[in-house]
C-alpha cells in the first residue's frame, strides 16, 4: 500500500497506509487511504520472554502432533466443521466472496454526533486522506459540507478481512474514522444492574455533588496535559538496570483520612480543582 512521508527532526518518517479503497455515498465516490491515528511508539512498553540463565530470547515453535516442527510456509487456515475434521480455506477464496463495491467504505447515513454513544467505540482510530490528486476536490467538498452540517457519517467497511462499522467525522479539515462495535457485541447494563443499589434520602448529597461538578466544569479541555507517569518510571527502571544501577522506589504517601460522603463533598467544594486539562471553568446559577 502507498505510504505518506513526514519530515521532522532531520529525518523523514514514512507512514504506511492500513487500508485503501473507495469512500462512497449515493453516486459520490472517491479513493481514500487510512492511516493509523495512534502513535504506537508512545504506547505500552513491551517485554520479551528470555531465558533466566543466559537471557537468550525464547522462541515459540509451531508443532504438528504428527510431523513435529513445521515452517510458516506449511501452516494454513482451517475451519473445524466436525471434531478433529478441518476444511482448508485460502485467503484468496475469502477475498473472492466480496464484490469490488463491498471492499470499499460506504456511508449509509449522516447522523448528529450525540446519537453515537461512546460505548460503541472499540478503540481503533484512523485518518482518511485522499488517495491521489483526482480525489482532492471531492474530499475537500465532503469535509467542508460535513463540518457545516455538523454531521457524522456511519457506514460499513471491510477491514482486516472482516465487516466493520465505521464512524466518519471531520476533524481539523481531515476525515477521521473510528471503528464501532456491533450492537450484539455490547453487553447490556442490566447484566450488572444487580450490583447497583440506589439509596434513599440522599437529596442533600446530590445537590452538593451537583455544585462540585459545576465548580470543576470547563468550557475547554486540553488532552495534551495528560501524560503517562508509569511509562516514564518503567523507562527509568530499564535505563538504571541496563547500567547496573538500582532505582529507589517511591515512598508511600500517607493515606487520606476516611470521610463520610457528606463531609467529603463539603470539603471538596471550594477546593482548587486539579484536572490535567486547562480552560475556563463554567458556573451555572442555581434556579
Amino acid at each position: 500500500m502507498a505510504g505518506r512521508k513526514r519530515k521532522g527532526g532531520g529525518r523523514s518518517v514514512k507512514y504506511r497506509a492500513s487500508w485503501r479503497g473507495q469512500l462512497s455515498f449515493g453516486m459520490v465516490s472517491f479513493p481514500v487511504e487510512a492511516f493509523n491515528a495512534l502513535d504506537r511508539q508512545h504506547s505500552d512498553i513491551h517485554f520479551h520472554q528470555v531465558h533466566a540463565e543466559c537471557h537468550s530470547r525464547i522462541h515459540h515453535k509451531k508443532i504438528c502432533p504428527i510431523h513435529g516442527e513445521v515452517s510458516n510456509a506449511e501452516v494454513v487456515s482451517g475451519y473445524e466443521y466436525k471434531k478433529g475434521k478441518y476444511v482448508e480455506i485460502e485467503p484468496e477464496e475469502l477475498e473472492a466472496l466480496r464484490s469490488e463495491s463491498e471492499r470499499g467504505l460506504k456511508i449509509d447515513a449522516f447522523v448528529k454526533p450525540e446519537m453515537i454513544d461512546p460505548l460503541y467505540f472499540d478503540g481503533r482510530m484512523y485518518y482518511l486522506v485522499p488517495a491521489g490528486s483526482a480525489a482532492q476536490e471531492a474530499y475537500a467538498v465532503i469535509v467542508d459540507a460535513m463540518e457545516r452540517e455538523g454531521r457524522y457519517g456511519v457506514g460499513q467497511i471491510v477491514f482486516s478481512g472482516k465487516d466493520q462499522i465505521a464512524l466518519i467525522r471531520p476533524l481539523d479539515g481531515i476525515l477521521h474514522m473510528a471503528m464501532l462495535n456491533y450492537e450484539a457485541e455490547i453487553r447490556s447494563p442490566k447484566a450488572v444492574a444487580r450490583a447497583v443499589k440506589k439509596p434513599t434520602g440522599v437529596s442533600r448529597q446530590v445537590k452538593l455533588a451537583q455544585k462540585l461538578i459545576e465548580e470543576w466544569s470547563q468550557d475547554k479541555f486540553d488532552f495534551s496535559k495528560y501524560e503517562d507517569p508509569y511509562r516514564e518510571k518503567v523507562e527509568e527502571l530499564i535505563e538504571a538496570k541496563s547500567h547496573g544501577r538500582d532505582i529507589v522506589p517511591p515512598t508511600e504517601e500517607k493515606p487520606a483520612d476516611v470521610l463520610n460522603l457528606m463531609d467529603a463533598l463539603k470539603r471538596s467544594i471550594g477546593e482548587q480543582p486539579k484536572p490535567h486539562g486547562k480552560g475556563k471553568r463554567t458556573r451555572r446559577r442555581s434556579a
